[in-house]
């Protein structure tokens, strides 16, 4: 008896999917997504706000992007990932499509059914991309894990920690403090 045959799906299928339907695509494999909750649009407002601001006050190049934003991690057609948010400080990855290579830094909100994906999966796309910082937001944890892969070092903080951003020298944020 043979073997099921294995399905590899490339970007082309991701922009092939029914209008408001979301998924990623990693190493071939599609991840459907479920509609993001009103507490995970708060989070990802409030920090994405916070962000701006802090990247408009300072001028330079970087630009935040909140999801749905199209971030295409390897040179192929088999990734393609929808971050939260996003902050690209290299103008050119950005595309009228989306960022071409690794973002500087990544943050993911953690919904119940992308708990695996962010922890996991994507922390070893993000890590092997050169992503230089990756924050996972857990709201039902109130914990921020923070890889700062440039320096390796991994931290934890609960949401009244003010945590110093490691691509951007004098920003500090505390999750409590923007909700």
């Amino acid at each position: 008896m043979p073997l099921p045959k294995e399905s590899h799906f490339t970007i082309d299928d991701i922009y092939a999917l029914p209008e408001g339907e979301r998924a990623e695509l990693i190493d071939g494999n599609i991840y459907y997504m479920a509609p993001p909750s009103r507490k995970h649009q708060e989070f990802l407002l409030e920090l994405a706000g916070v962000i701006r601001e802090y990247i408009k006050k300072k001028g330079g190049s970087c630009k935040p992007y909140i999801a749905p934003f199209a971030v295409f991690l390897n040179e192929n057609d088999k990734t393609y990932v929808e971050p939260d948010i996003s902050v690209i400080c290299s103008p050119e990855k950005l595309t009228d499509k989306g960022c071409n290579g690794a973002p500087d830094w990544i943050i993911e909100i953690v919904s119940p059914g992308s708990r695996r994906m962010d922890y996991y999966t994507k922390l070893f796309k993000y890590r092997t991309a050169k992503v230089r910082e990756y924050w996972i937001v857990d709201p039902e944890k109130d914990r921020v894990t923070v890889y700062n892969f440039e320096s390796e070092d991994t931290s934890e903080y609960t949401f009244s920690d003010t945590i110093q951003v490691g691509i951007f020298e004098d920003l500090k944020i505390c999750i409590s403090d923007t909700l």
